[in-house]
């Protein structure tokens, strides 16, 4: 039996407790004080009745059942204060009141076995949210000799699919007894109790390799992506690494999406649910619009749990994103409220990568960004696959008048994830920095291409106006500013001095161009 409660898995069967994708270390008497209490959360539980359950009636003092309680608390984020979990009535006993889903553990029985025939296993929950099985990869052509890089890609693509916060994704070895077999993707999702599966195929032809990788509803089978590289064979292990760093990046924002679809058709949305429709509403394009929408979603989230680390960091990356792309004149206001979110849900998760690297944008945009590079650098050791800490890195170099170093970082970001739904702010940092170095026609280059990633980054609009004006191509600048005047019409050069991210003078003659070439472009001074 496994029971869901706000962040974390209790397995009865496996006897771990997790957090997400990590095991919290809790010694045996813990555990069994949290199966305990979660089991008869329907009731109050008695001094004696812990007694009896966990010590077989032996003698305890206080103390020690003191001791456990806040060990138990503490293993799943609860104080002896807050008590939002583990509520003690003095005099009285205890009561588990989180709210908790139960879901019984997959069993995959033998061929014309009741769970292989469909039926649904009596008592059987819904499947939980960002529940996934990686399929081992199929080796087309059967060459034994490329068998290990195929298995090599499934275990690592499961790994590393693991790291997304709050996903609950099937280990290697269960998956690894439908290698080799025809099956049917929906009865896959049913024995498993899995949302989504992930399947694929390696083949090498000559000196190339080709993965073919395809993401499927497992309750309806309908395909949600699919995706192709075909790549010059190089060495094996490095195209291991890439090809799994980007289908991780690229599968995680998919599932964002499809959860978002899943949580708009719910009636009663809960703190999940929410934040899966505020990310990707940010996804859209940081205009003002989107922003307020998806800010409305994470506040909404908080209003049911104040302590959900996904949507503090989801509104901290708001906070980030529109005073990053002065969607208004209180920058300093944004960063600051970014900022604190931002420790606050490290206070309740310290190993949160998202929260790290949110952390280090609003260190970077408020004149700190070395402190921001070593938030990007924690944040990228906890989860190697966030490609936007290199483009955060990039920024951070470019204010402290190194932006001849940004472009490198971008790419690396690139090369994680070509297709990011976040790149045209990665794209559109290169081209600020060729705007710092004076070469304006590749900003340009860099510019357009941002914008046709995504029309609605305002920003990307305005430099590009100030890199063709400095080029000298004054109508073309002109258009371009007022197509940002269109998506963000209080922005002017007014607002973009007084949100200065750095006193590097290399940085701030840099922007004296920027301001030249916008004042160009008809761009308004107040």
């Amino acid at each position: 039996m496994r029971y869901l409660f706000e962040e974390y898995t209790l397995d009865t069967n496996l006897r771990e407790l997790h957090r997400g994708a990590e095991i919290v270390s809790v010694t045996p008497q813990v555990f069994d004080l949290l199966e305990y209490l979660i089991r008869n959360r329907e009731r109050l539980v008695s001094k004696d009745d812990l007694i009896i359950a966990i010590w077989n009636g032996r003698v305890v003092s206080d103390a020690a059942l003191t001791t456990r309680l806040n060990a138990a608390r503490s293993a799943i984020g609860d104080t002896g204060e807050k008590q939002h979990l583990i509520k003690t009535l003095p005099r009285k006993g205890f009561r588990f009141v989180g709210s908790v889903q139960e879901a019984l553990r997959p069993a995959i029985g033998p061929v014309g076995s009741a769970a292989q025939n469909g039926d649904t296993t009596p008592g059987q929950v819904s499947a939980p949210r960002l529940s996934i099985v990686v399929l081992p990869f199929a080796n087309i052509g059967n060459d034994p000799e490329q068998d290990y890089f195929v298995d090599g890609v499934t275990e690592n693509l499961t790994t590393d699919l693991s790291r997304i916060s709050g996903s609950f994704v099937i280990g290697r070895h269960t998956a690894f007894t439908y290698k080799g077999k025809a099956v049917d993707l929906k009865q896959v999702g049913r024995e498993l109790n899995v949302r989504y599966v992930l399947e694929g195929s390696v083949q090498r032809g000559g000196d190339r390799l080709r993965v073919n990788v395809q993401l499927v509803d497992a309750e309806t089978g309908n395909h949600l992506w699919a995706e192709r590289f075909d790549k010059p064979v190089a060495d094996l292990f490095d195209m291991q690494d890439e090809i799994v760093s980007r289908l991780a990046h690229t599968v995680s924002s998919r599932l964002v999406v499809a959860e978002a679809r899943r949580a708009a058709r719910s009636l009663s949305p809960d703190a999940t649910d929410l934040i899966f429709q505020g990310r990707a509403c940010s996804y859209k394009g940081t205009t003002l619009e989107h922003m307020a929408e998806a800010r409305g979603f994470f506040e909404r989230a908080l209003a049911i749990n104040h302590r959900s680390v996904g949507a503090l960091v989801g509104v901290a990356s708001v906070d980030v994103a529109a005073g990053a792309a002065l969607l208004t004149d209180d920058r300093a206001a944004h960063f600051s409220a970014a900022e604190t979110a931002a420790i606050k849900a490290l206070s309740f998760a310290p190993d949160d990568a998202g929260a790290h690297l949110i952390l280090g944008f609003a260190y970077i945009f408020t004149n700190r960004a070395a402190q921001g590079i070593a938030e990007c650098e924690q944040a990228l050791a906890l989860n190697p696959n966030l490609a936007d800490v290199h483009t955060a890195i990039g920024l951070g170099k470019c204010l402290m008048g190194q932006a001849g170093e940004t472009e490198g970082h971008v790419l690396e970001a690139l090369r994680l994830s070509p297709r990011d739904i976040g790149a045209y702010w990665w794209i559109y940092s290169v081209g600020r920095a060729k705007v710092q170095l004076g070469a304006d026609a590749e900003a340009a280059a860099w510019l357009r291409r941002s914008i046709e990633t995504n029309r609605n980054f305002p920003l990307a609009h305005f430099v590009l106006a100030a890199a063709l004006a400095l080029s000298g191509a004054l109508d073309e600048a002109r258009t371009a500013a007022k197509a940002g005047l269109a998506l963000n019409p209080g922005f002017t050069i007014r607002r973009l001095r007084a949100g200065t991210s750095s006193d590097n003078p290399a940085y701030l003659a840099g922007l004296e161009r920027l301001y030249e070439g916008l004042r160009m472009a008809d761009v308004p001074e107040w």
